[in-house]
């Protein structure tokens, strides 16, 4: 699925993981039209976060 297709607030991974840890969880925050990126930050630091185009592959399907 592409970053672009979740909603703000969801959570999701960028590698096939079932069973990932907290550290490998990533929320999907708002677009910054400035960099054309979608900014997403770590679920256990919202300090940390990467900003990434709305065409990156990520993961939802994992129990968390």
């Amino acid at each position: 699925m592409q970053l672009k297709k979740l909603k703000r607030g969801e959570y999701f991974t960028r590698k096939q993981i079932e069973y990932p840890k907290e550290s490998q969880v990533l929320v999907r925050d708002e677009y910054d039209r400035e960099t054309g990126k979608y900014i997403c930050y770590h679920w256990d630091d919202v300090n940390k976060y990467v900003m990434l185009k709305g065409t990156t592959e990520v993961f939802t399907d994992f129990t968390f």
